[in-house]
C-alpha cells in the first residue's frame, strides 16, 4: 500500500484515500477498479500534498510555459531549476526525454515537464482538416480520427494538443474558419465533444491519449470584418445561444484545459476578461481543469491598451483566471508574479489555486510514475499502416459534392481514353494537407494526380498540367517553416506557355479533372481575406477549359467557401474535397471513379460572392416583404448553397415525418421518426437533418435551427425509419428579456430533410 504524507500539522492519515492512491498508481490501474470519487479525491491530496512542499518560485514555474524550437543548455537550467511547467513545439522523443530528464531528475520537486503540440488534424498521418470533418457530420468518425491523432502524439512524448478549436464562424472571410466547424451551435457542439473523445479517451490520463484543449475562449470566430485577431462584440444572447455552446459541450466532455482568446470580448481582452475565465467559466459551468493563455496573449493586454506594462499584464491575467502563460520568449509570469507577490497584488492562496490544476493533471496523466516514452516503439506507432487507411476513410465520408450535372461523376475507367488533370494544386503534396501539420512526412501525401493515375484502367491516358501559379501577397505566420519548399515563380513568358499547355491538353482530353482552390497557406491563423475569388489566375483557366467543351469536373482544395458562382452554371460536376490530409488523392480517386459515394454536407451557408458576408441560415425576421427575404436588389439575395447541403450518387425520399407526442409539457421529451428511401440503385450515405421554430415566446427566434442529425448507409432502394430524439435541452434558450435560462409555452414547426431548405413538416406544441 502507498500512504500518503501528509504534513505534520495536519497529522492525519485517511486510509481511504490511501488505498485509493495506491490503486491510481498501479500501472493496471482502470476507472472499474474504484470509483471515479476515489479516484478525484487521491489525485486531489496528492497535489495539496505537493503544493505544500513547493517554494512560491517553484509554483510560478509551473505557470510558465515556453516554446523550445532550439533547447539548449539554458532552457535545461531553467527546467532543472523549476522555472518552467510546460514546454511546446518538440516532436522528437529524444528531445522530449531529454529535457523530462532534466525536469525529474535535475529538479528538487522531480515535477515532470507537459508537452503540447498543436495535433490539429493529425500528427503523422494528417487527416482532414476539421472543418472537413465537420462535413462528414459523422462524430464517430471525428472521434476515430482525433483517437489516432493522441495515439501517434503520445507515442513520441506528446502529452497536450491544443484543440479542438470550437469557435464558431460565421465569416468566411476569416482564415481559422478551415479549424472549427463551420457556423451552427447544435453541430459545432458535437464535433466538439467527438474531438474532446477522441484526443482523451474515456477518462483524462487513458493510455494513448492526450488532453485536449477548448479553444478560443470564447467569440474569436466573431471577428470583425474576418480580420484574425480583430476585437469581437458579440450581444449577451448570441454568446449564450451561438457561441459558448460548443464550449459547454467540449466541458461537458471532461475537457481538460480551455485556452483564452486573444481579442477583445465587447471591449475587455478575453485574456484579461475575469467575467468569461472566472464567473463563467469556474463559478458557472463548474470547470475543474486549467486555462492557458494563447501564444503571447498575456504580453498582448498591453497592446489592447489594457495593461499599463508587462507586470501589470501577468497579474490582469492571472486575476482573470489563466493559469498557465504560453509564451514564445520570455515568460511575464515568471518574470512578474514573484515580486507582485510579495507586494500582495497576489496572494499565496490564488497562488495555490492557479497551480493545483495543473499539478493535478500531471499526476492524472501518471507522468510521475512514467515521466519517459519509449523512444524504441514510437516509429511502430506512428507508422502503422491502419491509421492512413482511417484517413482515406475520413477524407471520403468528409467530400461534399456540390454540383453533378448529367451524371458526370462517377466516372467509369473504360469510358474515357484520355484523362486531363489540370490545376496548381493537383500535383502539391504540400496542399494536400492545409494548415497546423508540423510532424507530418509531406512525402507520404498522396496527390490528387497521383490518386487518379493509379486508378484509371490501364488503358486510360493521365495528362497533366499545373496551368497557372498561385501565392499569398502576404507571407504566412508560418512562411519560415515553408523556406526553400515552394518552387520559383515563372516568368512572364514561361506563365502564358503553362496556361495555353493546360487549354491544349484540355482540347485533346476525353474528361477534365480541374485542381482548384488554395494553397495550404491561404486558410488557417494570420490568412483572412477580402475576396473569396479563386486566387490568381484559376479563374481565367476554369473559364478557358470548360470554353473547349469538354467535360469538366472542378475539385476543390480549400478551407472556406469560394466565389464558384460561375462554375455553379457552367461546370457540370463540382467536389467540395477541403484539404483531405495524408491520403487525399487516394480518396478523391476513389470518389470520382465511383468506388466511394459522396455523402458529406456542408458545415457553412455558402455564399455567391463576399458581399453576402456574413450569411448564415439560423437568422431572425424583422419586416420581410414577399419575395425580399435577404433582400439584395443587385442579385439573388439566397445562398449558392444551403447550410446542410450535399449530393449524392445515390437520391433519397422522406416521408411519414410525426411526433410521438404532438403537444408536450415543459421538460418533456418527444420522439421524432421520419422515413428515409434510397430510391436509386446505387447505394449511398444520407444526412438526416431535423429542424424547428418557435412560433412565438420571450423573445425572437431563427427561422430554422438545427436540433438533431443522424447519417445512415441504405442499399440501393433501402428504406429505414430514423428515429430522433427532442429534450428540453434543445427547446431551451438564453432569453435576454428575462437575463435567463428558459423554456417558453409555444407552438413549434418542424422540418426534416438533407439540408436546411428541407420541406418535409410538421407542427408539435409546448405547454405549461
Amino acid at each position: 500500500m502507498t500512504t500518503i504524507r501528509i504534513p505534520d500539522s495536519k497529522h492525519v492519515l485517511i486510509l481511504a484515500i490511501s488505498v485509493a492512491l495506491a490503486l491510481f498508481l498501479n500501472p493496471s490501474f482502470t476507472l472499474g477498479q474504484t470509483s471515479v470519487r476515489q479516484r478525484d479525491k487521491a489525485v486531489e491530496v496528492r497535489a495539496e500534498n505537493l503544493l505544500k512542499q513547493m517554494t512560491a518560485d517553484e509554483k510560478i514555474g509551473q505557470l510558465s510555459q515556453t516554446f523550445a524550437f532550439a533547447p539548449g543548455a539554458t532552457l535545461e537550467k531553467r527546467i532543472r531549476d523549476g522555472q518552467i511547467g510546460s514546454v511546446l513545439f518538440l516532436t522528437d522523443p529524444a528531445q522530449i526525454n531529454k529535457l523530462q530528464r532534466a525536469a525529474v531528475e535535475g529538479s528538487r520537486l522531480h515535477i515532470p515537464l507537459l508537452f503540447g503540440l498543436d495535433v490539429i488534424h493529425g500528427f503523422r498521418t494528417v487527416f482532414p482538416v476539421p472543418i472537413a470533418m465537420a462535413a462528414s457530420w459523422d462524430p464517430s468518425t471525428v472521434e476515430k480520427a482525433q483517437a489516432v491523432a493522441a495515439e501517434e502524439a503520445r507515442a513520441v512524448g506528446i502529452h497536450w494538443t491544443f484543440a479542438p478549436m470550437v469557435d464558431i464562424a460565421r465569416d468566411p472571410r476569416w482564415g481559422r474558419i478551415v479549424e472549427g466547424a463551420g457556423e451552427d451551435p447544435y453541430l459545432g457542439s458535437a464535433m466538439a465533444a467527438a474531438q474532446v473523445r477522441g484526443f482523451q479517451g474515456e477518462y483524462l490520463g487513458a493510455p494513448n491519449h492526450i488532453i485536449a484543449c477548448a479553444k478560443h475562449f470564447a467569440g474569436y470566430g466573431a471577428a470583425e470584418g474576418g480580420r484574425d485577431y480583430e476585437a469581437a462584440s458579440v450581444s449577451d444572447e448570441q454568446l449564450q445561444n451561438v457561441y459558448f455552446p460548443p464550449f459547454r459541450s467540449a466541458l461537458d466532455a471532461n475537457v481538460g484545459t480551455f485556452m483564452s482568446a486573444y481579442m477583445d470580448l465587447n471591449g475587455v481582452p478575453a485574456t484579461g476578461n475575469r467575467w468569461l475565465l472566472h464567473d463563467v467559466l469556474r463559478d458557472q459551468w463548474h470547470f475543474k481543469g486549467f486555462v492557458v493563455s494563447d501564444a503571447d496573449a498575456v504580453k498582448d493586454l498591453k497592446t489592447h491598451g489594457f495593461a499599463m506594462d508587462a507586470a501589470d499584464a501577468a497579474v490582469r491575467a492571472f486575476h482573470a483566471g489563466v493559469n498557465m502563460e504560453m509564451a514564445v520568449g520570455s515568460s511575464d509570469y515568471e518574470a512578474n508574479l514573484p515580486l507582485a507577490l510579495k507586494e500582495g497584488r497576489i496572494t499565496a492562496k490564488q497562488l495555490d489555486d492557479a497551480v493545483r490544476p495543473i499539478l493535478e493533471t500531471k499526476i492524472r496523466l501518471g507522468l510521475f510514475e512514467h515521466p519517459y516514452v519509449d523512444e524504441t516503439t514510437a516509429k511502430q506507432i506512428i507508422g502503422n499502416p491502419d491509421h492512413r487507411i482511417e484517413a482515406r476513410k475520413a477524407a471520403e465520408l468528409s467530400a461534399v459534392l456540390l454540383r453533378n450535372e448529367g451524371g458526370v461523376l462517377p466516372m467509369k475507367s473504360t469510358t474515357y481514353k484520355k484523362i486531363a488533370v489540370i490545376g496548381p494544386l493537383a500535383d502539391s503534396k504540400w496542399d494536400m494537407q492545409g494548415s497546423w501539420t508540423f510532424a507530418n512526412d509531406v512525402k507520404e501525401n498522396v496527390t490528387v494526380l497521383s490518386g487518379i493515375r493509379d486508378q484509371a484502367g490501364p488503358d486510360t491516358e493521365v495528362e497533366y498540367a499545373q496551368g497557372v501559379q498561385i501565392s499569398r501577397k502576404y507571407p504566412s505566420p508560418f512562411a519560415a517553416l515553408m523556406q526553400g519548399k515552394q518552387p520559383a515563380p515563372w516568368s512572364e513568358e514561361q506563365a502564358k506557355t503553362e496556361f495555353a499547355t493546360a487549354v491544349q491538353i484540355a482540347k485533346e482530353s476525353d474528361v477534365v479533372l480541374m485542381v482548384l482552390g488554395e494553397s495550404q497557406d491561404m486558410s488557417g491563423e494570420g490568412a483572412s481575406r477580402s475576396s473569396l475569388d479563386l486566387p490568381g489566375q484559376q479563374q481565367q483557366l476554369l473559364e478557358a477549359v470548360v470554353a473547349t467543351g469538354k467535360a469538366t469536373v472542378l475539385i476543390l482544395l480549400n478551407g472556406r467557401p469560394l466565389n464558384i458562382t460561375w462554375a455553379a452554371k457552367h461546370v457540370p460536376a463540382i467536389l467540395e474535397a477541403w484539404y483531405p490530409g495524408t491520403q487525399a488523392g487516394n480518396a478523391i480517386a476513389n470518389i470520382v471513379f465511383g468506388k466511394s459515394i459522396p455523402g458529406g454536407k456542408l458545415p457553412f451557408t455558402w455564399p455567391r460572392n463576399v458581399g453576402q458576408v456574413p450569411l448564415f441560415y439560423s437568422h431572425t425576421l424583422s419586416h420581410s416583404p414577399k419575395g425580399q427575404d435577404r433582400r439584395y436588389w443587385n442579385e439573388e439575395s439566397t445562398p449558392l448553397f444551403p447550410f446542410g447541403f450535399g449530393l449524392s450518387y445515390a437520391t433519397f425520399q422522406f416521408s411519414n415525418l410525426q411526433v410521438s407526442k404532438p403537444q408536450i409539457h415543459k421538460g418533456v421529451n418527444t420522439e421524432i421518426t421520419v422515413d428515409v428511401e434510397n430510391t436509386s440503385d446505387v447505394p449511398g450515405d444520407e444526412v438526416v437533418q431535423l429542424y424547428i421554430h418557435q412560433q412565438y415566446g420571450s423573445s425572437s427566434r431563427p427561422v430554422r435551427e438545427l436540433k438533431g442529425f443522424h447519417r445512415i448507409s441504405l442499399r440501393a432502394h433501402e428504406k429505414e425509419t430514423v428515429k430522433l430524439l427532442l429534450t428540453k435541452e434543445e427547446l431551451t434558450y438564453w432569453s435576454s428579456a428575462t437575463k435567463s435560462w428558459i423554456q417558453d409555452a409555444s407552438m413549434f414547426d418542424m422540418w426534416a430533410g438533407g439540408d436546411s431548405t428541407a420541406t418535409l413538416h410538421t407542427t408539435f406544441a409546448v405547454v405549461q
